[in-house]
């Protein structure tokens, strides 16, 4: 590497780490007495990959989709653009019409950046595109640059430090996606690359933004793990080692072990500005940090909804599920309809006395979704009450209670179905039959109401 000032670690033969990823075994995860301590940066974001990574795992949306999911991610950003990017392919036709769309709608955020692979070809679209911004897909794992690329790690960085100053040289922001970091050697090659990737930003006076991307989810929220699997270490060598500033690291989850929230959340704690995620997870294999869970993530550490319109978050599950045909999955953390919903009776008295009893916080306010029960065998005389005072909002006096004989009834005939051998809830259709039939009183009173 002549023309660059720090040189990586070179190797004859790839370091794969096999102590830790022996391959015919689970990944291991070791663990060593020193921690980082915790360093949250003073203003945290989010940015977006529903359009490039999230499509690799759906299946390719419609121009008119990407619109509409843009808006969305607009509104959901709020005013402070909490949201802060979104980034689009640029090979196909379509992928280069929603980049036009969308610079269209004039918003200042989410701001539209592109992706490429380190090569002149794929660097031509973006000058074509007039981005002012682009990911770079900078492989940075043996794994990657001994079997993939073929090439030595002198060779593939310098690969990549060409295109990123010719990026640079050219007045195009750019960032440097170091896929499969969580499985690279960081101390030998991370460190001096992004080095000198963050000398070529002072050199051209551009931002450069470094994305950690834990491309297998391999990566562990542990500060007492080692690297390259722990992601509070890997951030720490970025901050103190590569002296990168927490506002230009980026953290890019997989959820392949459960672990993207998680392990999104701890790059935020020890340093990291920025975490990149898609729209209900949505990815390649198990998909990648949901953007939903985020949005709640943050207000939590921030203690703050800054202006953050969170009843978007429903919006946007109702439009994957009516538009896009997306099978929300029923216990999916915040979106399913599993979410606010119990099917134990002891649940539903206990939500009859104090919601709060039963639930992190007011769904109907923070997301437009009131809580229910759904009526099963378990659910009892406490959730037919609460269904039915819920569900036609009765109040005061006007509430059911569960000594009312014909709540009885209704029980009976429920309890009667599951001896009878049913196994699915009672449907909404059926409920209200009941309630017209044995609570006629309540019909007749609600009309009043609300006709009055």
């Amino acid at each position: 590497m002549k023309n660059y000032e720090f040189k990586v670690k070179e190797v004859n033969e790839p370091d794969l780490m096999k102590e830790t990823f022996p391959y015919d075994e689970v990944p291991r995860i070791n663990f060593e007495d020193k921690e980082v301590p915790t360093d949250l940066p003073k203003e945290i974001f989010i940015t977006d990959t529903t359009f490039r990574d999230g499509q690799q795992g759906y299946s390719p949306f419609t121009l008119d989709q990407i619109l509409h999911l843009y808006d969305y991610l607009h509104k959901l950003g709020g005013p402070k653009g909490i949201i802060r990017f979104s980034e689009f392919f640029l090979y196909s036709k379509t992928d280069r019409e929603a980049v036009e769309l969308c610079l269209e709608r004039g918003y200042e955020y989410p701001k539209v950046t592109g992706w490429i692979r380190a090569n002149k070809g794929d660097f031509d679209l973006v000058k074509k595109a007039k981005l002012d911004e682009t990911g770079i897909l900078t492989s940075i794992s043996d794994y990657h640059m001994f079997y993939k690329f073929n090439q030595t790690r002198t060779e593939t960085v310098e690969k990549y430090l060409n295109i990123v100053e010719d990026c640079l040289r050219h007045g195009i922001a750019c960032r440097c996606h170091l896929e499969d970091v969580t499985r690279a050697d960081i101390d030998g090659v991370v460190v001096p690359f992004v080095k000198n990737v963050m000398r070529l930003g002072e050199k051209y006076h551009l931002p450069v933004r470094i994305r950690l991307c834990d491309t297998l989810g391999l990566g562990v929220p542990y500060t007492f793990g080692t690297v390259p699997r722990s992601i509070p270490k890997i951030v720490w060598y970025l901050v103190n080692k590569a002296e990168v500033p927490h506002e230009m690291i980026e953290f890019h989850g997989h959820n392949d072990f459960g672990l993207a929230i998680a392990n999104s959340t701890a790059a935020w704690l020890y340093g990291a500005s920025t975490v990149n995620g898609t729209l209900l997870g949505i990815g390649e294999r198990t998909g990648n940090t949901p953007i939903e869970a985020m949005i709640i993530q943050l207000i939590g550490l921030k203690h703050s909804d800054m202006g953050i319109d969170t009843k978007a978050i429903h919006e946007i599950a109702d439009y994957f599920t009516h538009e896009l045909e997306f099978n929300v999955p029923t216990y999916y953390p915040i979106v399913g309809e599993n979410f606010n919903v119990t099917r134990a009776g002891i649940h539903a008295d206990g939500l009859i006395k104090n919601e709060e009893v039963y639930l992190p916080f007011d769904t109907r306010k923070i997301l437009g979704s009131p809580p229910s029960v759904a009526i099963t065998k378990t659910s009892g005389l406490a959730g037919l009450v609460y269904w039915i005072n819920n569900h036609y909002e009765l109040l005061g006096d006007h509430k059911v209670e569960k000594n009312d004989p014909e709540i009885k009834a209704i029980y009976d005939w429920v309890m009667d179905q599951y001896d009878k051998g049913r196994i699915i809830p009672i449907s909404e259709v059926e409920l209200r039959k009941l309630v017209r039939k044995h609570l006629p009183d309540v019909i007749k009173k609600i009309t009043e109401v609300r006709t009055s």
